[in-house]
């Protein structure tokens, strides 16, 4: 391979925890060398980080892969690689639906991405879809911000979700230890980022891995312990965490979070579904009844805290009453932010081989109805910034309007005022709420502003 034009070139698929893998594989490659190439035609190795959670991402995948095919015919120093969680599902036979790949690897092997390419390099095709222990990260990632950084503490999930493909592509549980985490997350502060977002696809179980137990019995590896270990950092000002599982979300872990000034109001706590019989279809572990208590505990405790979420409609089996128990959770609740999808069957999946797996017309007119009322209730959860006083940490200017920097209040709100990002990038403002909108929010700066709870 040529060194004169060594350019890659990475599009990321999915979650958070694509997101943070995409910029552990981006430090790998910028330290052999290789610049980022905004373009990927003028990049000569492409990667795909994909996500098998949706079909449309998967099709997303194969639709960007058969461009990029084409142009290996004329440019075979091109490196093709799919990583990540369509790699993991689909292994060899990627190679079979499009034999231009050189290198098909899952999650687990993010930290390999060199050894891996280097046998790419030495003339090999390779898939690297095999069970490990993840490595210790020594990587030292390419972030995409400079303000806001994500921390993985746990990898895996041991949930058996029935609709869900994560145990199957990203592994069982594996926890770091606090102390590497904490070491993170100084350098992160050294280079001058001012939030962390702790990440796990189940981080509540954080730590039931790791051995040690107090003299009582507790475990002494909770994301609750976690939290107050890496909470006096200096320099970071806000710590994040996501994603939650209604399972194992504890009064022990809201109270610290009420306590610990430098963690945000911001919960993320899947509901899935608002009927108890689909709920134990989808093998959840919790009831709607459980699931309200938790938001009526973290309201206790915090009232004005954001609670964001997921919802699936549509999943195999339900009734037009039991998606309106799903409507009336939500309704009832009022989410800041509800992520929301109809079921696509996923391969591997017990739910996809059911029998009873309902219409497109019937999923796409239930989400219709689900999205309707989460615009609404979003608004209306909107309404009580309105005039407040509310405290920016500035990551951006404005794409659309360049005379106005972007950033998030604590309640994760985007938020949009006038200002010169060479300025106020990294800086937390104090920004007067003027205009309100279901999902963001427009001021006007009042001051530079010291870290308040």
């Amino acid at each position: 391979m040529t060194t004169s034009k060594r350019r890659y070139h990475i599009t990321t698929f999915g979650c958070q925890m694509n997101k943070a893998d995409s910029e552990r594989m981006a430090g790998v490659l910028e330290d052999m060398g290789f610049e980022w190439s905004e373009d990927p035609n003028h990049a000569n190795v492409i990667l795909y980080n994909t996500c098998t959670i949706r079909d449309n991402a998967e099709q997303k995948v194969y639709s960007y892969l058969g461009r990029q095919a084409k142009r290996k015919h004329e440019n075979p120093d091109l490196t093709l690689i799919v990583a990540g969680c369509v790699a993991q599902q689909e292994g060899e036979a990627l190679l079979r639906r499009v034999p231009e790949l050189d290198l098909v690897m899952g999650p687990q092997h993010a930290n390999r991405l060199q050894d891996l390419l280097q046998q790419v390099f030495d003339g090999n095709q390779v898939v690297a879809t095999e069970q490990v222990h993840i490595m210790e990260d020594i990587t030292k990632p390419r972030r995409d911000s400079t303000v806001t950084a994500w921390v993985n503490v746990i990898y895996g999930c041991n949930e058996r979700c029935t609709y869900c493909v994560v145990p199957n592509v990203r592994g069982v549980e594996q926890s770091r230890t606090p102390e590497a985490i904490r070491a993170d997350i100084i350098e992160l502060s050294q280079q001058g980022y001012k939030e962390v977002t702790l990440l796990g696809q189940n981080i509540d179980a954080y730590g039931r891995d790791l051995p040690g137990v107090t003299p009582e019995g507790r475990n002494l590896h909770t994301l609750t312990d976690l939290l107050y270990y890496v909470h006096d950092v200096p320099g970071i000002e806000r710590i994040r965490f996501a994603t939650s599982h209604p399972r194992y979300f504890t009064e022990r872990l809201i109270k610290a979070c009420a306590e610990l000034p430098k963690v945000c109001e911001h919960f993320h706590i899947p509901f899935q579904s608002g009927d108890n019989e689909v709920l134990k279809l989808m093998a959840r572990g919790y009831t709607h009844e459980k699931y309200r208590r938790i938001i009526d505990t973290i309201r206790q405790y915090m009232p004005d805290a954001s609670i964001s979420a997921d919802a699936i409609v549509g999943f195999p089996t339900e009734t037009e009453a039991q998606f309106e128990n799903t409507l009336k959770l939500a309704g009832d609740i009022g989410f800041d932010l509800l992520n929301t999808a109809a079921y696509s069957p996923r391969p591997g999946t017990p739910a996809a081989v059911w029998d009873s797996q309902l219409s497109e017309e019937t999923k796409s007119d239930r989400l219709q109805r689900l999205n309707h009322l989460v615009n609404i209730k979003a608004a209306e959860r909107s309404q009580r910034y309105m005039g407040r006083i509310e405290e920016v940490l500035v990551e951006d200017q404005n794409p659309k309007d360049k005379t106005q920097v972007m950033g998030r209040i604590r309640g994760n709100r985007l938020t949009f005022f006038a200002g010169d990002i060479k300025e106020l990038k990294g800086k937390s403002v104090k920004v007067r709420i003027t205009e309100v909108r279901p999902f963001s929010l427009t001021g006007e700066p009042v001051a530079l502003c010291g870290m308040k709870k």
